[in-house]
């Protein structure tokens, strides 16, 4: 391809970008695909020979598209935003056409300052603790696990990497039983063993009990385990439960434990001043991650890592070949060693674009705008007898059932489950469940990047509909 025909397809595929934004809620939101659809649809061996691009553009609107489910769509209510933004997608575009591998400051200075830039930017505009670093990781999954291995190391006095784990199964890590699942994952990948990751009780609002963490710290040390680390959250996956990081951190101050704050989704929320109660305690916290490409308008991946300690994050994954020895090493920040890849994208150029794109009024802005449509929705569900709030809502997302009276919980299991298959399949919006209190329940998000009032009512008028059409008859339904 020369530069003239990299132009004219550019120019094409820019046309196409701009015309999926203005169109994405046209589209069915969920995927109506079949397994194997898209997979059957292409050759089984690949071209011997060179084919255009125009072939490659055509067969991406006939053959991908349909495969896609739409999460830019302001139908989209499912699982967690995965937000993107105009100025986003522009600045991965130039990021792509760098293919700058920004592992050390030697390799692209540019990348490593602006990232050390942005994340002091960040910790800014969610009101960190000023003693707080910054780097951005690939999501929030990835920092948990650093979190969980710089803990290792710090309790075990930075011998485990050499040696290896000679307290397995003994380092123990504490988390709510609403705490994400990445953590569980975390614990066998670091060598803590799943075993020995304890899940404390919550409270009635789904939050993690202190008096419940500590006791099970306290039996833990009687039995002769060595307490590691305690992951506390803010806005957990199923119901955006905010654990009381002052009571959590007092503990773990007490103890000498690390304390990791996993903020993926309500992070963001910290840029708005009155939201910063969901913080309180933040200063305890020994590391904490949220991420700006759920809620804050940064397509993926881009996940910002903040720890107290920097030195012990280095201390615990740097390792230094002599291919990698430059002339600069202690004057700058090589990211390479604040993680656990050697390779990293230029991932804060997006996040540049983006808090120039909005100013941070502008984020507020958009921000404050779900939290009201999260409460609205609240309202409108608390109005209808025949549906209920399952949870509070202290964020972005709404959990609720609908059970008219006398309508059993095993009932209202079935027919909930019902009713969120119907929705979905329908194309025209898309919500998911979780279970709270082992009920079935369901889970609409309203945070999409364009989402409005309309949306939401809109979609709250079809789950009403849908659910009055499979309750009346014999529980089955067929609308168009």
């Amino acid at each position: 391809m020369d530069s003239d025909e990299f132009r004219r397809q550019g120019h094409a595929i820019v046309e196409w970008i701009a015309r999926y934004f203005e169109n994405v809620e046209k589209y069915p939101v969920k995927s109506r695909v079949r397994p194997g659809d898209i997979k059957n649809a292409l050759p089984e061996l690949p071209p011997t020979g060179s084919e255009s691009f125009d072939l490659f553009l055509k067969d991406f609107d006939e053959v991908i598209m349909p495969g896609i489910t739409h999460w830019q769509s302001p139908n989209f209510f499912a699982y967690f935003p995965a937000n993107s933004s105009p100025p986003s997608v522009l600045a991965e575009m130039l990021t792509s056409a760098l293919g700058a591998q920004c592992m050390l400051w030697e390799t692209s200075p540019a990348a490593a300052e602006l990232e050390e830039r942005m994340m002091e930017w960040l910790r800014v505009m969610t009101g960190l603790p000023e003693g707080f670093e910054g780097v951005i990781q690939d999501s929030a999954s990835s920092a948990t696990l650093a979190a969980l291995i710089t803990a290792r190391e710090k309790v075990t006095g930075f011998q485990s990497n050499r040696e290896g784990l000679r307290d397995a199964g003994r380092l123990r890590i504490y988390v709510s039983t609403q705490t994400h699942s990445s953590v569980e994952k975390g614990a066998g990948v670091a060598g803590f063993g799943r075993d020995n990751l304890v899940r404390v009780d919550v409270r009635d609002d789904f939050s993690m009990d202190p008096e419940a963490l500590e006791g099970a710290i306290e039996k833990d040390l009687a039995a002769g385990y060595i307490p590691c680390c305690t992951v506390a959250t803010i806005g957990t996956t199923g119901t955006t439960a905010i654990d009381p990081l002052r009571e959590v951190g007092e503990i773990c101050h007490r103890h000498g434990i690390w304390l990791h704050v996993d903020a993926a989704l309500g992070g963001t929320a910290l840029l708005l001043p009155e939201m910063r109660r969901i913080a309180d305690g933040i200063e305890y916290a020994d590391s904490f991650v949220f991420n700006p490409h759920k809620w804050m308008f940064t397509n993926f991946d881009c996940s910002a890592y903040f720890v107290r300690d920097a030195a012990s994050l280095i201390r615990t994954f740097e390792i230094l070949p002599e291919y990698l020895k430059t002339r600069t090493r202690g004057q700058v920040n090589d990211y390479r060693d604040w993680g656990i890849p050697l390779g990293r994208r230029f991932r804060a150029l997006k996040l540049w674009a983006v808090i120039r794109s909005y100013g941070v009024d502008g984020l507020q802005n958009v921000i404050r705008g779900h939290l009201r449509l999260a409460q609205m929705l609240a309202g409108l569900i608390e109005a209808d007898k025949d549906f209920e709030l399952m949870a509070p809502v202290p964020l972005n997302t709404v959990c609720f059932r609908y059970r008219p009276d006398g309508m059993s919980d095993s009932e209202a299991d079935r027919i909930n489950e019902q009713i969120n298959h119907a929705l979905n399949d329908s194309g025209k919006i898309y919500l998911t469940h979780t279970k709270v209190n082992g009920r079935y329940v369901l889970r609409m998000v309203t945070a999409q990047t364009n989402v409005t009032e309309y949306h939401v009512t809109e979609a709250w008028n079809l789950i009403r509909e849908y659910a009055s059409t499979l309750s009346s008859k014999d529980r089955t339904v067929d609308i168009d």
